[in-house]
């Protein structure tokens, strides 16, 4: 499995390239920026973008998406928030976009496959009430819910202190010591060093 990370403007977003170099599928969890080296890398491989994946609906996680092949998905609790996104757009500088449509919505302990490998989809409400994260192997990629040694905030709409609190413990807590934690935004860490050292626990 081929990881690549692209740090995104305006708010520095971690987006995340997955290839798997068996069946040469592909999927991008979240879409900041309209980038082309993402689609170089892509075409590098000799791959095909399977999915954008998507951890939640706010207007920094989708802005790049543009009309694509690739079905988008995300859960549905946060098409309110996602339909909002040009609200927010022009304060940053971009461009408004087409809001676009979502092909699958998923749920708590769906799964999704590029290739052989699972994707499994974790519900961690809190951040906001659609907010997910993505489980492949010994990676999860946990948007805004969970960062090094902090949580994402809970002071928008849909968001939830409480709840956020209880998602990471109930479902990222309960995951082996070794995951590798990559979130929305700063450096990546693992579910040990979260239970030993985010503040918010």
């Amino acid at each position: 499995m081929i990881l690549k990370t692209f740090r995104e403007p305006p708010i520095d977003n971690n987006n995340y390239l997955l290839i798997d170099e068996e069946s040469k599928e592909a999927v991008l969890i979240d879409c900041s920026a309209a980038d082309p080296i993402v689609k170089s890398e892509i075409e590098k491989c000799g791959a095909k973008l399977k999915y954008i994946l998507l951890t939640h609906g706010h207007f920094d996680h989708v802005a790049g998406i543009r009309p694509t092949d690739a079905k988008i998905v995300m859960h549905e609790a946060d098409m309110r928030i996602l339909n909002q996104t040009n609200m927010y757009l022009p304060a940053f500088g971009i461009p408004e976009i087409s809001i676009p449509k979502i092909d699958i919505f998923v749920k708590d302990g769906d799964v999704l496959k590029i290739g052989n490998t699972d994707i499994k989809v974790l519900h961690t409400p809190g951040h906001t009430q659609g907010g997910v994260c993505y489980l492949v192997g010994d990676m999860l990629f946990s948007g805004d819910t969970i960062f090094r040694e902090s949580v994402g905030r809970c002071d928008l709409e849909g968001g939830d202190f409480v709840q956020i609190v209880d998602s990471i413990k109930s479902k990222i807590f309960t995951l082996p010591d070794n995951i590798t934690i990559f979130p929305g935004h700063g450096k990546s860490t693992t579910v040990a060093w979260e239970k030993e050292h985010n503040q918010f626990m």
